[in-house]
């Protein structure tokens, strides 16, 4: 088990057996307990009554999409999610990601990648917890508290929307975040069909945070999706 990983109570819903049984003795092994679920109904059912640290979810369950499960779970959990699905469609991850669900990974995955998005949506829940974090990753330094953002331990000059852009992807660091989630919390609900206004602020932001703007090591674009602020670089 990673170091900084505590042993973790783990729903598994997936009507896959094959892929309940994979999960179960790789994540058993690590020292997680595993909770299984074959359909959406059990899902709501075992979440509620056992209250998990983390669900890996499906979406194509037999009963109802796993999309509706994430809304019905949004209404009263706030336990990460991560999608595990073999649907690849830019739009399946978009309606995922915007019903609450904190990151996708397309099957088949590996167990390496699975765990450092858990270790990665886990950090993002325990950074919301703390009041003005600061988020220290690859050199850079942000204090929400005093609005500074560094790097290298120096200072760097930001404007007002490319701070916003910052704050939101540090507020939400690890977690794939869709142009619409960022342009809705930096804009407004007014601006969803101004794409083209973060793709400028989030060219000029790389270019002052980046080491190399053009092979992003903090900012990383999800295509077709969004973008993550990566916990490490």
């Amino acid at each position: 088990m990673s170091a900084d990983l505590l042993p973790l109570k783990i729903l598994v819903v997936d009507d896959e057996r094959a892929i309940r049984r994979f999960l179960r003795a790789s994540l058993g092994a690590q020292g997680h307990t595993i909770l299984e679920a074959e359909n959406g109904s059990m899902a709501l059912q075992v979440a509620a009554e056992q209250r998990p640290d983390i669900l890996f979810l499906d979406l194509g369950l037999p009963d109802m999409d796993g999309v509706e499960v994430t809304r019905r779970l949004r209404e009263w959990s706030e336990a990460p999610i991560i999608i595990l699905s073999v649907r690849d469609r830019e739009s399946d991850k978009i309606l995922a990601l915007d019903a609450g669900a904190d990151d996708y990974l397309t099957k088949p995955f590996g167990m390496g990648e699975l765990m450092a998005r858990v270790r990665g949506v886990l950090r993002h829940t325990q950074q919301s917890a703390s009041p003005d974090p600061v988020f220290c990753a690859a050199g850079l330094q942000v204090d929400l508290s005093r609005r500074v953002v560094s790097r290298e331990g120096q200072e760097i000059g930001l404007t007002p929307t490319e701070y916003e852009i910052l704050k939101v992807l540090v507020q939400y660091a690890g977690k794939v975040l869709t142009h619409q989630q960022i342009i809705s919390r930096v804009w407004g609900s007014g601006y969803n069909e101004e794409a083209h206004l973060l793709r400028v602020n989030m060219s000029n932001l790389r270019r002052k945070i980046e080491r190399d703007p053009s092979r992003p090591d903090l900012i990383v674009t999800e295509p077709g999706v969004g973008y993550r602020l990566r916990l490490t670089g």
